[in-house]
């Protein structure tokens, strides 16, 4: 019932993921979302932001952030990280992803979304056809509409924990 909205995958952070691994697996492009995802709400990337990006980068891996917020916003983090962005993406209307992997150059097979929202982020990507890996969010003091969002995503979450553990 749920599981237009699972991800692929899990993981603590974005920075937790085995990208190398992934890249041997055949993805060539990760789309990132920014907010809470990559660093707390309106704050510039950090340290690991950018070393992240420069290690995906020498994998050869391309990357694109895909956000629904202000250009301003995206645009000054997307030049800290050296990455083509698409702001106001309207996410999870598929065209922003779409968009995304003609930037990078890769297809939906060679396309991972990391993001923080199941009914946005992960949710978009898999209407897309892209793999997703749902991070937890960084920080947990978010905006109204999106603390609102979280409950339904707990219900959304335990029903994909079962199933996961049912394929065990």
């Amino acid at each position: 019932m749920f599981r237009i909205f699972y991800p692929k995958q899990r993981a603590a952070s974005a920075y937790d993921i085995p990208y190398e691994r992934l890249r041997e697996k055949g993805i060539r492009g990760v789309i990132f979302d920014i907010d809470n995802t990559l660093v707390p709400h309106d704050a510039p990337a950090e340290k690991k932001t950018v070393e992240l990006f420069e290690r995906l980068h020498r994998l050869g891996c391309a990357t694109c952030l895909l956000s629904n917020n202000k250009e301003k916003r995206v645009a000054e983090f997307a030049g800290q990280v050296d990455s083509p962005y698409i702001f106001k993406a309207g996410k999870p209307k598929m065209g922003g992803y779409e968009k995304a992997m003609k930037l990078m150059g890769t297809d939906r097979t060679s396309t991972l979304f990391v993001g923080d929202q199941l009914f946005t982020d992960v949710f978009g990507a898999n209407r897309a056809g892209i793999a997703s890996v749902l991070v937890n969010p960084i920080n947990p003091r978010e905006e109204i509409q999106i603390v609102l969002k979280r409950y339904p995503e707990r219900l959304v979450l335990w029903f994909y924990e079962r199933d996961r553990r049912k394929r065990r």
